[in-house]
């Protein structure tokens, strides 16, 4: 029987600061880089084990910036293809590279983008969201991996499904009507109560071929651009076209390059992902998925989450849901509900030109 994954490619695109969990993550080391439940593996180590149990190493690929090319290395020894890219640009050049160097070689292969700083613990669940994915994919859909909300959240889009799909091998996939923004509170409630609505991951599943085709109808100068570059990653000139070439391509996510407008014209698809997932976003998600205060924490008449990268013992009293974090450079002190907000302190920091902390 045939491997039903045999022409199945990972791309893992591995950018960001993570400025939610500052001071943990700053610009040189971002949260994917570090491990935030206490697992032992970073987040993007464990998004790489969670592929290579479905695919080998050869066909898992991870594009990043210069900065970060080195500690990838160093974290995923296993690792044989690392795209490198001369500046950020959003999630659809780097996708859009990757896609393009593998269909050079092996044609209509098909691909899956996974950030690298996502949590996820149902590996069985996760291996059956890609299977059905794989084949969706193969019919020439766009297929994205819909979450199943836990509750109404406001801090992710959303997802909107429509009538089921008869594809061999995926008998939950749905077309999708549409992508949402975050929406707010009470419109995320209806969202979940209607069953309609599934959490945005940012996971895309496609043949090369399709999303290159889709790039030259709908963003023909990034196609052009990438096709450049693919022309050349076997030759010599490989680091000279792509310096020359990358500033001049579009910066835009894969969500309004391409998931958004084929969407509306009927050319996506969404299989569920019935498993937990989480974005591990900000510090009161980090309690969600596990981690705990460091163990010179000392809590007297107060509760939250305490970590002391630098061994400092940390004393909290009469204070509730709060969260404590100091390096060697930094404290932070946050209200749970507030914890999106620390975003805030690093444009602050900024501002005031102190680099030496972003």
């Amino acid at each position: 029987m045939p491997d039903p994954l045999a022409s199945f490619h990972a791309v893992i695109p591995a950018g960001g600061s993570g400025t939610r969990l500052w001071p943990l993550s700053r610009a040189a080391r971002p949260k994917f880089l570090l491990d935030l439940d206490g697992s032992g593996r970073s987040l993007i180590q464990q998004t790489f084990d969670r592929l290579n149990d479905l695919i080998p190493a050869e066909r898992i690929h991870v594009v990043t910036g210069a900065r970060h090319a080195d500690a990838i290395r160093e974290q995923l020894p296993e690792l044989s293809s690392l795209f490198v890219e001369p500046s950020a640009r959003d999630s659809m050049p780097a996708i859009g590279l990757a896609a393009a160097v593998i269909d050079a070689t092996d044609p209509g292969a098909i691909i899956g983008s996974f950030a690298a700083d996502h949590v996820i613990d149902d590996q069985v669940s996760f291996a059956e969201a890609i299977g059905q994915a794989v084949a969706v994919a193969r019919s020439g859909l766009v297929t994205t991996i819909g979450i199943t909300p836990t509750g109404p959240s406001t801090g992710f889009g959303y997802i909107e499904s429509g009538d089921r799909l008869d594809v061999d091998g995926a008998g939950s996939a749905r077309a999708v009507r549409s992508f949402v923004e975050k929406p707010d509170a009470a419109t995320a409630a209806r969202y979940v109560s209607g069953g309609a609505h599934s959490w945005n991951a940012g996971m895309f599943v496609t043949r090369t071929d399709v999303l290159l085709n889709h790039l030259g109808r709908l963003q023909p100068g990034l196609r052009a651009g990438l096709g450049t570059i693919a022309a050349a990653w076997p030759s010599p000139e490989r680091q000279s076209v792509l310096d020359a070439t990358w500033p001049s391509l579009t910066t835009i996510a894969i969500d309004h390059a391409i998931a958004e407008p084929v969407a509306l014209e009927g050319g996506m698809a969404v299989v569920p992902g019935e498993f937990r997932w989480d974005d591990a976003g900000d510090f009161a998600a980090l309690g969600d998925i596990g981690a705990v205060s460091s163990p010179e924490t000392i809590w007297v008449d107060g509760s939250g989450l305490a970590l002391s990268e630098d061994g400092t013992a940390i004393a909290v009293v009469g204070l509730d849901d709060v969260i404590v974090v100091r390096t060697s450079d930094a404290v932070l002190v946050v209200d749970r509900d507030s914890a999106q907000q620390v975003k805030d302190v690093v444009a602050e920091l900024a501002r005031r030109g102190r680099d030496d902390l972003l």
